[in-house]
C-alpha cells in the first residue's frame, strides 16, 4: 500500500506507538534490563532501540539526511520512567518532523542507512514494520517473565476463541 498523504500516515503511526506504549507500560521496572540469556536485548534495550530507530535512523533518512542512529544503550535512557519518556519524546519529534512532508517529498526518494535509494512511502511502511517487529518481541520477552500484557487489539486469544464458537 502506496502512502500519498502524511495525515492519515500519522494517524496510522500514532495508533501504532498506542499499542506499542501500552505493551512497554507494563514492564515490571525491576525487570526492566532483564536479559533472558546473553546477546539478547532486555525489554528496556528493545524500548530504547524502537524510539532511537525510528526519530534517529527512519526520520532523518526520510528527510534525506544521514542516520544519527544512537544504539539502544543504557547512557540512552535509565529506569522505567526515563525509557518510556525517551520512547516519548522520540515519536513527538517524529511526529512533528514528518509532519510538513508533501505529496511530492512522500512519492519522492530518500537513501537509507543501506546506501539504497528507495520512496519515502516505502522507508515510512518500513518503518511501521520495524516497531511492529520490536513489539513483537517485546511481547514475548514480557511473556517469558511471566508479565501479564494487554491485549492489542481488545480481545485476548481466548476471548477471541471463545466468541468464535458461539457465533
Amino acid at each position: 500500500m502506496m502512502i500519498t498523504e502524511i495525515g492519515p500516515f500519522l494517524s496510522f503511526l500514532r495508533s501504532v506507538r498506542k499499542r506499542t506504549r501500552a505493551i512497554a507500560q507494563v514492564i515490571p521496572p525491576a525487570d526492566l534490563e532483564s536479559r533472558l540469556h546473553e546477546g539478547v536485548m532486555s525489554a528496556g534495550d528493545l524500548v530504547r532501540h524502537i524510539a532511537g530507530a525510528e526519530r534517529w535512523m527512519y526520520v532523518e533518512n526520510v528527510l534525506g539526511r544521514e542516520s544519527r542512529y544512537p544504539g539502544h544503550g543504557l547512557e540512552l535512557a535509565t529506569g522505567h520512567d526515563r525509557v518510556l519518556e525517551y520512547l516519548d519524546v522520540s515519536h513527538a519529534e517524529t511526529l512533528e518532523l514528518l509532519a510538513g512532508l508533501t505529496p511530492e517529498q512522500i512519492a519522492g526518494p530518500c537513501r537509507t542507512v543501506a546506501a539504497s535509494e528507495v520512496p519515502v512511502w516505502l522507508l515510512l511502511r518500513v518503518m511501521v514494520e520495524h516497531e511492529i517487529h520490536h513489539r513483537g518481541q517485546l511481547y514475548s520477552v514480557l511473556g517469558a517473565l511471566g508479565v501479564e500484557r494487554p491485549p492489542l487489539f481488545g480481545l485476548t486469544e481466548a476471548e477471541v476463541r471463545a466468541a468464535s464458537r458461539a457465533q
